[in-house]
């Protein structure tokens, strides 16, 4: 992957209670690639965490799932969310931050694994960052949101 100072990638984050899901785009900006999840822990450290995997890939945006209900509205996860958007631009103060709607990305996401052969046992290993790389490439497709 590209360095720290070669920041043109793109990183989304699928966020969750006990891990979240991870996302890289190439340096050109095209694909969206899964990438290893973020294990959140009792949270304390998450937003620096997050800061220091963009950094790692070289990523100088970060997108954040921003999970709104179905009617837009945001309730308790989406808020939750937001919170967190707002400790990796604290902990990362030259790092874009956005956050994305990221309705429907779940199901997409294990769509797509079950399409690619995946058991539905692997799934729930393997959604999170799936959904990340969904959302991103969503975003890195012009999809509303970006």
């Amino acid at each position: 992957m590209s360095g720290a100072d070669d920041r043109t990638r793109v990183m989304a984050i699928d966020p969750g209670t006990a891990r979240c899901g991870v996302a890289v785009s190439d340096p050109l900006g095209m694909i969206a690639t899964p990438a290893a999840p973020i294990r959140v822990g009792d949270g304390s450290r998450l937003a620096e965490t997050i800061a220091e995997r963009a950094a790692e890939v070289g990523a100088g945006r970060v997108l954040i799932g921003h999970p709104l209900n179905m009617d837009g509205t945001e309730g308790p996860r989406a808020a939750a969310s937001a919170r967190l958007a707002e400790r990796v631009r604290a902990a990362a103060p030259g790092l874009a931050v956005d956050l994305v709607d990221e309705r429907l990305t779940t199901v997409e996401a294990e769509a797509r694994l079950v399409e690619a052969g995946r058991r539905r046992g692997d799934l729930k290993a393997l959604k999170d960052s799936a959904a990340a790389a969904v959302l991103l490439q969503w975003w890195l497709d012009g999809a509303p949101g970006r």
